[in-house]
């Protein structure tokens, strides 16, 4: 994908080449990051923006950390459940390449966006450059609060799905003795939330290069996993692997038993734009970003797929598999596969680490979002929530609160985990929705008034923000093929926001309902009467800072 035009990353290093610092750089490795960060201070300013998060992340780092929390490979196996029991097989594998195709679709859309504001605040921030500007203000909040509870949400399911596994580690080594305990499950929960507080926070600068060292174990996890399970593992018939459908929630008909199990693959891709929210704190972004975004959807959608085909072979027992008394058919299926405790213990255990570390780099993400909803007046107490400590440069109260939210969020585990699992089912839908009205916006403006793409000398002084003038990034699909791919995006979205609420059988009981909507609606509701009584007043779309 490329730019016809001068790319704004180029026109911005190319102005800084002349400008010479007050310190000079003592290697040509130091003039470089120099000239890098001077280039991304000068886009940031363009959006109205102050740079104040330290640029940590480079190419192989970002990519790292969206891989990393992406995790698609090891997601195939641990929720594969849902669309085993609706599509079955051959549903598994086809629903896989739709999600796939339909998530590189969108992701190519919002890294246009991305690549033309590369700011933390991500979605809300694209709304309120590109809605008309009679509503550009509160479609800009109501996005805003739902990325805000889509990513708190996604961040309290990481930690509450790692902490679980960790429980079924320790059901399948004491069958006959271990009964997991909700307040177990919420011990650990906050234990790994603690884990994610400690990298983000307390050695926040080593960041990157822990996300770096993860992306080379969630690389060599999945050749350590692949290999055994193949080679030991039982041997499926191919035409039962990709012609063999399965409606176990009785739905009238297999179509649409195949769309609600397509829920569980696009689970699978949750957390694609948690790049996006770094990027006041990464190197060139405006390239970087959408680069590496769309790399990791090819190393983890080929991975993923891979994995995929892999498991469906290997089953030998579905209704085994899907009810195994480890509570994941993934430790089940590795039992089955080893005859080995031990050796599926330790297969087990790269998931639950990898889950674990999905979880720091979520947290992240989570935290970003909130400080720059903050830092443009959209949340109570935003004066406290937008400060960055000097010292770490991170937004330590955004990390504290957005932790609290979650840890808070566990103690409902102890009466019910439905109910928790009702309150953090809402990552796709809130999510998901956040992203259709930046997709279906970008396709009004580029079928309505389009873009300008200015020369170096023409570079405008406030672009691309509340209220200014639009102009196209150095990442973007241009012309009638880029119009095609965001239609499409629109399409897939809006199929996938509407089956996110749809529970997994007919005629559900209160433990098996998708609460999904009514969270959905409750945060619309909130967001909407919090405008209305205070938020009007204070919040005015992304302030200008300088």
């Amino acid at each position: 994908m490329a730019s016809t035009g001068h790319e704004l990353g180029n026109m911005a290093t190319a102005t800084a080449k002349g400008m010479r610092s007050v310190e000079q750089p003592t290697s040509p490795h130091s003039e470089e990051m120099s000239k890098s960060d001077y280039a991304d201070s000068e886009q940031l300013a363009r959006l109205g923006k102050k740079s104040v998060l330290k640029r940590n992340f480079g190419f192989m780092s970002i990519l790292g950390f969206s891989c990393t929390i992406l995790i698609t490979w090891e997601a195939t196996l641990v929720l594969s459940a849902q669309g085993l029991a609706n599509g079955g097989y051959a549903g598994v594998v086809y629903g896989y390449l739709i999600v796939w195709i339909g998530n590189i679709s969108v992701f190519t859309t919002l890294s246009e966006l991305a690549s033309m504001a590369p700011t933390s605040g991500g979605q809300y921030h694209w709304v309120a450059m590109l809605a008309p500007r009679k509503c550009s203000k509160f479609l800009s909040y109501i996005t805003g609060w739902l990325a805000v509870g889509g990513w708190q949400g996604s961040v309290a399911s990481s930690a509450f799905l790692t902490g679980t596994m960790i429980q079924g580690m320790i059901k399948m080594n004491n069958l006959e003795t271990y009964m997991p305990q909700p307040y177990q499950g919420t011990l650990l929960f906050w234990a790994i939330m603690l884990f994610a507080v400690f990298i983000n926070a307390i050695v926040s600068s080593a960041l990157p290069k822990f996300e770096g060292l993860i992306l080379i174990l969630h690389v060599l996890g999945f050749f350590a996993i692949l290999i055994p399970m193949v080679s030991l593992g039982y041997h499926g018939d191919p035409h039962e692997v990709f012609t063999k459908f399965n409606n176990g929630g009785a739905w009238p008909t297999q179509g649409l038993s195949f769309m609600v199990g397509l829920i569980g693959n696009v689970f699978a891709f949750v957390g694609v734009d948690a790049a996006f929210h770094m990027s006041e704190e990464t190197l060139n972004s405006a390239v970087t970003v959408p680069k590496s975004i769309f790399l990791s959807m090819l190393i983890n959608g080929t991975t993923g797929f891979a994995m995929t085909i892999a498991v469906l072979f290997c089953i030998k027992d579905l209704d085994s598999v899907l009810g195994s008394p480890t509570g994941f058919a993934h430790m089940q299926l590795f039992l089955d596969s080893t005859g080995s405790v031990a050796g599926s213990t330790v297969m087990a255990a790269i998931i639950t680490i990898l889950g674990a570390c999905a979880t720091v780099g979520m947290l992240a993400s989570t935290s970003r979002v909130f400080w720059s909803f903050a830092r443009d007046r959209g949340l109570p107490f935003w004066r406290i929530l937008s400060q960055v400590d000097a010292r770490t440069t991170v937004p330590l109260w955004a990390i504290t609160v957005t932790t609290c939210i979650a840890c808070l969020l566990a103690l409902i585990n102890l009466g019910s985990a439905t109910a928790l699992n009702a309150i953090i089912s809402l990552s796709i839908s809130c999510l998901y929705l956040s992203y259709f009205i930046c997709a279906s916006l970008l396709l009004y403006r580029r079928t309505t008034k389009g873009f300008k793409m200015p020369d170096a000398s023409e570079l405008p002084a406030l672009a691309n923000t509340s209220g200014a003038e639009l102009v196209w990034g150095p990442w973007r699909v241009p012309g009638i093929l880029g119009i095609v791919n965001n239609a499409f995006t629109c399409i897939y979205l809006i199929v996938i926001f509407f089956f996110s609420f749809w529970p997994g059988m007919m005629n559900p009981t209160a433990d098996t309902m998708n609460w999904a909507s009514a969270v959905t609606g409750f945060i619309l509701l909130f967001s909407v009467v919090y405008y209305a009584i205070w938020a009007r007043k204070e919040y005015e779309g992304p302030i200008v800072e300088i």
